[in-house]
Parts: structure tokens; sequence; C-alpha cells
């Protein structure tokens, strides 16, 4: 019995060393940027899920660096805890509205069984020595379905390089001592409870830390880490009987695929060698590739994607579909966009009567296609709902639920319009697209009528000037620009520096009657000509639409439990912000949309299990071949009935069937 004694006093002693140490450096320890704590707030934000109306509790608050991010999230109820009293102080200091905050252990708290919704727990493991008694605890607090987050210090990494928890305060330099657990260990105990893995992420540091590095004068220990695993990041799940049948029941009625080997975007610079295992629709599981060893052999069909990036599917904001197969039309420089509609109703009628005789149905599925070929999985279609966009088998994902008028000189009445929308759905309407008096004019009328609110989405707004730049923010109000077609139309281009701090800012293609290309030659564009960052239009292109459209599957991100909407562009050490400069249709080689292959390169279809190939059909696209998951003959016979044999052009791109030899394989 002696050891377990000496034991829980070297605990005891170390505790209470620490709990010094966190005293004292309580009142400095806002004030520093550390870059462990960074990285993991990277990956953190990315991955802890909607907690709205959810009781939540923060396992080691310290001084409230979660909480205040916490309480924004809208819970239910949001509790800290720490053992040290002074951060409690400093936590307390803070005044984030409705948090309550107590002073105890993680291994031994006052709560109820079955307490909390998601429990958080950041770099407090390593100074637990019995984190058996810690998980007991947590399973106990815990509900059933509880989302688990620990994240820590990488303990491997710690010991190779020698690192030791040190922190600057107003004495110098203040170290802890810490415990090692490995990241297996962590995951056998838990799941020794019934906690299921969702994710495992080991993240290394990268460029948003070197700041920080470079600030404490220790730019060397940056260069060190290379290439280790700074910190681990787990989201763990308490699994009951229901979810267990649950999952069974899925894997039952569709097969389960696992993408193995590639590097994973999870945010912009967030990118790691991790398995993705997706479910019936969504991503059930991601393993950084060292922990994928921990669980049970890969489920379902195996996806060998070593050197690829694979990336959330783009959201493309604006598009009428059903003119994708039409050419470019006009004669520009306009005024405004009803003198361009104008215009070609009365120049181009022969060319508009001839297109429009293709069949209505064929011309949206070439606009789903359009999208399909350059990575976009889900598409705003600014046009009166019709049921072919959501059939089952369209080749994309047509964003739903959404309110809409044309425009003010075309929308009849936009006030019912914005009525008739449902609560908390987009409303979304064309205005100030044009450079003249009448256009600048748009957006006032649009708040006169009360239009413009937070479900608001302009689609445009070239005309808007800074007084209208401040009405968008004091409103909420969203905004989509289609620069390309502005350039084209108008000879003008949006201010983006003007539309810097509006609510929310995305792109779209608009359709081939005026844009550019397709919807990465948009981001292209609007990155070249209106000086947007990678990573802003990164942002335009995936979650601001996204959040826009008020799309809450987790498209525009690859998370557990979001859509599995993904894309797979060849890797080149590059994150997915910086490919975006030169990334074109003939880059995109995989796109999975809610876990079904809909597109395909030649390289990757022979990577494909047969069973998740079959279904494809090829087509020539713009010089190379991919096969999609549609008619694709039957929808080319159609369309040249009309417009004749080899004169079809996809967003002014030419299209054919392939020939055996361009085709190279059969599905």
């Amino acid at each position: 019995m002696s050891r377990p004694i000496e034991a829980s006093r070297d605990e005891s002693a170390r505790k209470l060393r620490n709990d010094r140490a966190f005293d004292r450096l309580s009142s400095s320890y806002d004030t520093q940027e550390n870059p462990l704590l960074l990285l993991e707030q990277r990956y953190l934000e990315l991955m802890i899920p909607d907690i709205s109306g959810l009781d939540v509790c923060d396992a080691g608050c310290g001084s409230g660096r979660w909480l205040s991010y916490l309480a924004d999230k809208k819970p239910r109820s949001l509790t800290g805890i720490d053992t040290s009293a002074a951060m409690i102080r400093v936590a307390r200091q803070k005044i984030i509205p409705g948090v309550e905050l107590l002073r105890c252990r993680c291994q031994e708290t006052p709560f109820p069984e079955q307490n909390f919704d998601l429990i958080l727990s950041s770099f407090v493991l390593s100074y637990i020595d019995d984190i058996e008694r810690m998980a007991a605890e947590v399973d106990r607090i815990a509900r059933d379905g509880c989302h688990l987050f620990l994240s820590d210090m990488h303990p491997e990494t710690q010991d190779q390089l020698g690192w030791k928890r040190a922190f600057t305060g107003r004495e110098g330099q203040i170290c802890f001592e810490t415990v090692r657990h490995s990241v297996h260990q962590i995951l056998a105990i838990f799941t020794s409870l019934g906690w299921e893995t969702c994710a495992a992420i080991e993240a290394d540091f990268g460029a948003p830390e070197r700041g920080a590095f470079e600030a404490a004068g220790r730019l060397d220990r940056l260069l060190e880490a290379d290439g280790f695993p700074a910190i681990y990041v787990l989201h763990l799940r308490k699994c009951t009987a229901q979810v267990r049948e649950a999952a069974a029941r899925d894997a039952e009625q569709e097969c389960r695929a696992t993408l193995n080997g590639g590097r994973s975007s999870l945010g912009p610079s967030e990118a790691v060698r991790a398995s993705l295992r997706i479910g019936r629709t969504n991503v059930t599981m991601i393993l950084s590739d060292r922990l994928s060893s921990f669980t049970s052999a890969a489920l379902g069909l195996e996806v060998d994607l070593g050197g690829y990036l694979v990336l959330p599917g783009f959201v493309n904001a604006h598009d009428h579909l059903e003119f994708a197969l039409f050419p470019r039309m006009g004669n520009p420089p306009y005024s405004n966009a009803s003198a361009w509609a104008r215009d070609i109703q009365h120049t181009c009628a022969d060319v508009i009567a001839k297109h429009r005789s293709v069949p209505r149905n064929v011309r949206l599925w070439w606009g789903g296609i359009r999208n399909l070929l350059c990575g976009v999985t889900t598409v705003c279609h600014h046009n009166a709902p019709e049921p072919e966009l959501y059939r089952d088998d369209f080749p994309v994902r047509v964003a739903q639920g959404c309110g809409w008028g044309h425009s003010l000189a075309f929308g009849g009445d936009l006030r019912a319009a914005r009525l008739a929308t449902p609560e908390a759905r987009a409303f979304i309407v064309h205005a100030c697209e044009g450079i003249d008096r009448e256009a600048h004019e748009e957006l006032w009328e649009l708040d006169r009528l009360n239009v413009l609110d937070e479900d608001a989405v302009i689609v445009h707004g070239l005309a808007i000037d800074d007084e209208g730049a401040a009405l968008l923010r004091q409103r909420g109000t969203s905004l989509v620009v289609c620069p390309s077609s502005n350039q084209f139309l108008f000879g003008s281009l949006p201010d983006m520096q003007r539309f810097a701090n509006i609510g929310h800012l995305a792109l779209g293609s608009d359709s081939p009657l005026t844009a550019d290309g397709d919807f990465l030659d948009e981001v292209r564009f609007a990155m070249r000509c209106c000086g947007i960052s990678s990573r802003r239009a990164y942002r335009m292109a995936t979650q601001e639409p996204a959040t826009i459209l008020r799309l809450r599957q987790g498209e525009g991100s690859i998370r557990v439990g979001g859509r599995a909407d993904l894309i797979a562009i060849r890797d080149t050490g590059c994150d997915g912000p910086e490919r975006l400069h030169l990334l074109s249709a003939a880059d995109v080689e995989l796109v999975m949309i809610g876990g079904r292959v809909q597109l395909a390169s030649e390289a990757i279809l022979t990577r494909l299990p047969p069973a998740l190939r079959r279904g494809l059909e090829p087509l020539w696209f713009d010089g190379g071949v991919r096969w999609l998951r549609a008619p694709i003959k039957n929808m080319l016979t159609r369309a040249e009935e009309v417009l004749g044999v080899g004169a079809l052009r996809l967003g002014g791109k030419p299209i054919r069937l392939p020939s055996l030899t361009e085709a190279g394989h059969a599905c």
C-alpha cells in the first residue's frame, strides 16, 4: 500500500506547487500570446458544434479564455470550474453574462448526474495524475450523447523535444509540473466507459503561430518543432445503446467509406493528414494518421487519397442554372442591368429563343454539372423553386428554403415576397446592379419597403456607396458579389474595401450570360482584379455563403457530423487558400456530395472500389475527361438536337462525349 500513498502524496505536492504557480500567473495570463493556445484555438473553433440551447461546462476554465467564446454561442447554461482561486477571480472580473463559476477539481464536482450536453477541458489532463477518476467523473455528469473536447500539449513531442510548460509572469518565468498521458491511453480510458471517438487530431504549428514565437524571441523553437505535432485535440461522444443501434441501422442501409492517406483541410490554415470516415451522408470520424490504428479496421469501402488535398465542397451563392449552355450576350457597357436586359431581348432574340428550345430540365441539369465540374457542392439558384432541382440524383445540392425576388425592376411585390419568406431563412434579391443613379437608389427603395434586415441578401451591390455600406452594416444585411459579370456589363468592379465590415460577404458565379466562366474562374477573377486575399476568398467560397444561405448541416466545412460534401485536388504542400490563385476545374479530381461520388478524374477512378464508381459516365470538358454521376449521353443528345452536334458550350467551354481512347476506362 505504500506506493499508492506515496503517489498520492507526490500528486498532492505537485498540485500545490502548480496551484501556487497559477496564482502567480493569473494577473498576466491573458496578456501574453502563447503559440500552443493559439494553435488550439484555431482547431477547436472549427470543431465545436452548435451549442445553442445546450448545458455546457468548461472544466479547468482558468481565467475564462474559452468562456467568452462559448457564451457568444448562446448555450442554455454555461459553467466554469477550476482549482485556482486566483484564476476564478480573473474569470469573474470579465463579467461574462450567464456564466456560473465554481472552484473545484475536475475529478470531483458538485454537479448532479447527467447534467451537461458538452464538456470542454483545455490543457488540463497534463496536470491530472489519475485520469481514470477524471474520466469517471466526466462520464457521471455527462448526458447521453454529450460531446467532450480534450486538448493538451502533445506528450510525445514534449518528451522528444524536452518542452516544458512555462510562462512569463511579472516575477519572471513560471514553470509548471506536468504528467504525460499518451493519446492512445486517454482514448482507451474513455472508450472503456462507452465513449466513441469522433475526432483525434494531432496539429502542427503553422504560419499563424510564427508571430508569437518571434515576439518571444524563440523562432528557433518553431523551427525545431517542424514535423512534430504540437498539440492533440480530441472529440469524444458519450455513446448510448440507442446511438449504437442507430449507427448499425445506418450501416445496413448504405455502405460506408473511408478516405485514407490524404491531407484534409479542416479550415483555411488547418490541414492535417487524417482519415475521413463517411456514414450514410455525413462525416462520422476524423483521425490523424498516427492515431487511426487505435480504432477498428476501416469501415466500408476504402479510397486511397495519398497525394491529394481534401477540401470542403465550394458553396456558390448565386447562379441561374437554366442558362448554363447560353453564350455571353450583350454590347456593353451599360448603365444598369435593366438596360442590358432590354438590349439582348432585342439584339439576341434568335439566340435566346434557340437556347430556350432545349428542354428546361435538361438546361437545369447542365447548370448543375457546370457547378459540379469546378467543385461546387451546393449552389443557390436565383429563381422560383422547381422540383427538378431537388431530386436525389440532381448533380449538386441546391439550397432550399430561401425566399427570393428577382429585382425591383422584374421582381413583382418584393415586400410581399419578403413577408412570405419563412422565419430565419435568407431572402435574396438582385439590387444596385449598375453604375447609374437608378441602380444606386435601389438599396434605399428596398429599405423603404422594410426588406433589409439580417436575413436579407443583396446580389451584386455594385452601385452601393459608403453610405449604403453603412446601411448594410446597420441592418445586418449580407452581400453576394459577382465581379466578372459587373466588369463585363458595366466596366466597373465592386469596392471590396467598402464592404470589409458588413455582416457576411460571399461570391457567386452568376450565369454564363454575363460571367467570365465557372465558379472557380470567378474566384480567381475576384482575387486578381478586386484585391481579395486568398484567405478571404476561401471564406467567401465556403463558410460565408453557408452562413448567408442558412445551411446548417456543416456545408462549406469538414467536420464530424457535417455533410460529407468534399472535393480532392493534388496536394502541392500548400493550404487551400494558397491554391485558389491557380485553381481551376481541371484541378478538381474528386467530388463527393453527401458521401456519394459525383465526379472522378481518370486518376481517381482507378482508385475507387467498383461500388463507388458504378453509374458514373464520362464527359470530355475543356480538354480533359471527367466521370460524372449523371445521364451524360442522354443530356448531350437532347441538347445537340437543338443546338447542333459539336456545338455545345458549358459556361463558354466545349463539351462532348470522349472517344474510347480519351476515356480510357469503362464503369
